[in-house]
Formats: structure tokens, C-alpha cells, sequence
């Protein structure tokens, strides 16, 4: 049963960034599926966060995650009904904290979509799922960093969400490398979100790049052209 619902979905490439250049590039390699930024990519555009997911609302069709700066549920609240505002495809990305969940519960009763990011457990996960999260962000890196397998909470929260059918996407977060990505992809996680250096990495390979360079060589040597 768990192969079959794996075999009826996709996973999605989101890019982490708030540079709209960068991601126009990514965009044309047909690797945007969503966006996800933070303050910390935010700050480096040095413009307001909202005149930013605007520009990349007008670029990108599906899913942007947009972050709230607030610590407390309210305030939590009153920022993320502002960036739900600037444009439908908006996602309001909560810390996984007991005053973001709380949040939390209020946007899933009001329909406004939401990622819960700082993910480090499969019981977060949970909580978050079971408030209706529409997307979780397990931060993988980070926890490989520490010596904990990032891959093994994917794998945990994957089998957790599926017994109980939960419809809440598991987003791989801090993604370091494509082995990130591939790994991600066969623990089951529906969303590897990537910085632009690491997606124009997925689909390259040395051995393609020795290839091809061999092809064209015999080929000149041949004087063959088009």
C-alpha cells in the first residue's frame, strides 16, 4: 500500500532564495516547483520582505514560503495575515514552537497555508501534521552536522504520516548537497528545497561532461556538422 501511494505522487524541487535572479536561472532549468526564503536571505536583499515575495509571486506559480518574525502566537498571527495578502501562492513559515503551532491552529482554521520549519523530530513533525501544517521542514543538514542521521527523521516522519494518511508534505530542509537530494528522495520526502548552487548540481555528472566532450572531438575529426 505504501508503494502505491509513493508511485502516485512526485517530488517536488523548491529553491531556497529570496534573489529574484537567481531565481529566474533556476527557473530555466525547469527545476522551480516553489520557493522557500527566510530573514537570513531576506536580509542580504536589503529591501522589505513584502516588496521581495511580490517580485518572486509574479515569477514562480506554485508554492513561497514566506517567513514571520514574531515569537509570540499574535503577533505570529497579525504578520502572517499580511503576507497571506500579497498573493494566494503564499506560505506562512512558522518556527515549530508551542506559540507557532498555536499560530499554527488558527491559520489551518482559516485556510491560509503554512510550513513549519526548525523541524528536528519525528514528534514535532506530528504535532505539526496533526494542526494541519500543510508542509514540514526537517532540517537535515543540521542535524548531520551534530552527528544525527537527517535522513533517518525523513524516514520516520515518512512512515509516521503514512499510517495515519496524514496529508501534511514533508519538506527536506538545509540541503547541503545533491546526495541530499537523492537521499531525500528515496526516504519519501515529497519537497527538496535547495539553494541554487546545489540545485545546478542534480543534474550534473563529470562523466557526462567527458562524454560529450569525446563525441564532439570525434566528430570534428570526421568533419561532420549539422
Amino acid at each position: 500500500m505504501i508503494y502505491t501511494i509513493c508511485m502516485m505522487g512526485k517530488v517536488d524541487f523548491f529553491i531556497d532564495s529570496a534573489d529574484p535572479q537567481e531565481i529566474k536561472k533556476a527557473l530555466s532549468l525547469g527545476l522551480v516547483d516553489g520557493v522557500t526564503t527566510n530573514p537570513s536571505l531576506m536580509a542580504k536583499e536589503g529591501r522589505k520582505p513584502s516588496e521581495v515575495i511580490r517580485e518572486i509571486a509574479d515569477l514562480v506559480q506554485g508554492p513561497i514560503s514566506a517567513e514571520v518574525l514574531a515569537t509570540d502566537a499574535k503577533g505570529m498571527i497579525e504578520e502572517g495575515k499580511k503576507l497571506a495578502r500579497i498573493h494566494d501562492n503564499v506560505t506562512i513559515k512558522l518556527p515549530m514552537t508551542e506559540e507557532g503551532i498555536v499560530a499554527l491552529g488558527w491559520f489551518s482554521q482559516n485556510n491560509i497555508k503554512t510550513n513549519l520549519t526548525l523541524v528536528f523530530s519525528p514528534l514535532q513533525a506530528l504535532v505539526a501534521a496533526k494542526n494541519g501544517a500543510s508542509f514540514v521542514s526537517p532540517f537535515i543538514g543540521r542535524l548531520d552536522d551534530i552527528g544525527h542521521s537527517g535522513m533517518q527523521l525523513i524516514r520516520e516522519i515518512k512512515t509516521i504520516f503514512d499510517n495515519y494518511r496524514m496529508e501534511t508534505k514533508i519538506l527536506a530542509a538545509s540541503v547541503r548537497h545533491p546526495e541530499h537530494v537523492r537521499e531525500a528522495a528515496l526516504a519519501g520526502a515529497h519537497v527538496a528545497t535547495c539553494p541554487y548552487d546545489v540545485l545546478k548540481k542534480i543534474f550534473a555528472h563529470p562523466l557526462t561532461d567527458k562524454g560529450l566532450k569525446a563525441f564532439l572531438s570525434d566528430a570534428k575529426k570526421a568533419g561532420l556538422s549539422v
